[in-house]
């Protein structure tokens, strides 16, 4: 069936045949794509209605592209979860048949900004633990996490030793994390972060910032993870009312 005979816009019948492609392996992984010349001529459509669907297709994350240079089609993600679902990244990288793995970088007590104060609740909090970390997939760094606890808490002794922030925090403590509220965030590369994970100077990272809570709405962690958009893939079940 030809572009043309289809009653649906241009652009959308041009993304389903540049992904039925990539699929199919004519166009491969980090592979550059025609030029929009050479693929417009060969779908059959204005160079206008190309660019709207690779313009498209980019904020998908399907292809990535790169100014005076061209366009690069994005690795699929390894990793894939539901955003509603609060599941660990060893969890994630387990059900991938990969083994998960942690690089500790630092865990020191630390003055909170104003923002610590006010998502903790506590306008009074003098210190709080800061650990970042490096969640590794099969010995590959693929998570960049900073979790912050307040001092009162859990002892930075204690944190220093913890494989699991749920699992100290529910041992030390007697409490346990019932739900987290979360923004997601995408960003470009990042300084300090991006080269840790090995990142390409193009490759986007996920910030999902997490408050993570009680069951009774007591603030207990909050984590800031940043996942390699090449690497993790989020979804979320919407529901109508």
């Amino acid at each position: 069936m030809s572009i043309r005979q289809d009653t649906r816009h241009l652009y959308l019948q041009v993304i389903e045949q540049i992904k039925r492609d990539i699929e199919s392996g004519i166009y491969l992984e980090k592979e550059k794509l025609p030029s929009e010349f050479q693929l417009s001529k060969s779908l059959g459509v204005s160079r206008a209605t190309l660019r709207e669907a690779l313009r498209l297709m980019e904020e998908e994350g399907v292809v990535t592209r790169r100014h005076g240079v061209g366009t690069f089609v994005n690795p699929k993600p390894i990793f894939t979860s539901g955003i509603e679902e609060l599941s660990s990244v060893t969890s994630m990288i387990m059900q991938s048949g990969m083994k998960p793995g942690t690089q500790y970088l630092s865990a020191d007590l630390v003055e909170p900004s104003e923002d610590d104060r006010r998502r903790f609740t506590n306008p009074d909090l003098h210190r709080i633990a800061k650990v970042e970390r490096v969640r590794t997939a099969d010995d590959q760094p693929v998570v960049y996490c900073e979790d912050k606890i307040p001092e009162s808490l859990i002892p930075i002794e204690q944190i220093r030793e913890a494989k699991s922030m749920f699992h100290i925090l529910e041992q030390y403590t007697g409490k346990r994390v019932a739900y987290a509220v979360t923004d997601i965030e995408p960003i470009g590369y990042h300084e300090r972060i991006s080269p840790v994970l090995n990142c390409e100077p193009d490759q986007a990272l996920l910030l999902l910032k997490q408050m993570h809570y009680t069951q009774e709405d007591e603030p207990l962690l909050l984590s800031s993870n940043y996942f390699r958009a090449d690497k993790f893939s989020f979804h979320v079940l919407r529901k109508r009312v």
